[in-house]
């Protein structure tokens, strides 16, 4: 290899390095920590539910109140608020009912602080598109099995009240989808989809159209995964930090996305 070659390689190097870096400041300026989450997300699909309230009754936050760079966020910063240091979008629980007092809604044993898409309140399978796109950090998942929550898809409140699939992230940084079997739940299969170390940022994507359920992670191929005998029910989808376990956890969001 000549010398001239050996600069031009070094010099490529360097410049892609510097491209890389800026992309990484662009994205990571875009988000701006002295605003509430609503000021650095669309959240106007979405209802936020909180591990607060009172026994089978959870507190409830309106898209409208989410809105906007002084949208809410609690001011302790216990559950739901942006992140001072870079913008992101934290989400927080404090364990289980049994280990923290937290509350749930009267058909789980867990506490979450999650959005609910409420706009549209549901939509169906067979449609061309349904997609959820969100780039993550998990910092401290719960201590379950499988994992914190951090996506899923629910059946319409009015056909059960079961999910069609739950996205779980563990403690060893697997990935695993849960998907029922049938609308009266309680017989989720689990398939695992990938492995993402503990603390490192990564995105997934979570699709429900044309009667497919598929997801993929990193941009890697997508995983088309069956939906037993669910038929395809009105769905909604659900983004954030659904706790499984008896240990606090906590998920730091970069970006979200819903597509219909």
């Amino acid at each position: 290899m000549s010398p001239q070659t050996s600069l031009f390689n070094v010099a490529q190097f360097l410049l892609l390095l510097t491209t890389a870096t800026n992309a990484a400041t662009i994205a990571k300026s875009t988000l701006k920590p002295s605003c509430a989450p609503g000021g650095n997300f669309n959240l106007s699909p979405f209802t936020l539910q909180l591990p607060t309230g009172s026994a089978g009754d959870p507190t409830q936050i309106s898209s409208s109140s989410l809105e906007g760079c002084s949208g809410y966020q609690d001011s302790g910063h216990k559950y739901f608020y942006t992140e001072s240091g870079d913008g992101a979008l934290v989400m927080k629980v404090p364990g289980s009912p049994a280990s923290s007092g937290c509350v749930t809604t009267k058909n789980s044993l867990h506490c979450r602080t999650e959005l609910r898409e409420s706009t549209p309140a549901s939509w169906s399978p067979n449609a061309a598109t349904n997609r959820l796109q969100v780039t993550l950090v998990v910092p401290t998942p719960d201590d379950s099995k499988y994992g914190t929550v951090i996506g899923q898809i629910h059946i319409d409140d009015s056909i059960s009240s079961k999910p069609v699939c739950e996205l779980y992230y563990n403690k060893s940084g697997v990935l695993t989808m849960g998907v029922e079997k049938t609308r009266k739940g309680g017989d989720e299969n689990y398939t695992e989809i990938a492995t993402v170390p503990v603390g490192q940022s990564f995105k997934y994507e979570i699709r429900y159209e044309g009667n497919v359920l598929s997801v993929g992670v990193n941009g890697d191929a997508l995983k088309a995964l069956s939906t037993f005998e669910l038929d395809a029910p009105a769905s909604y989808f659900k983004v954030g930090n659904y706790n499984q376990g008896d240990s606090p956890s906590e998920v730091k969001f970069l970006a979200i996305e819903v597509q219909h």
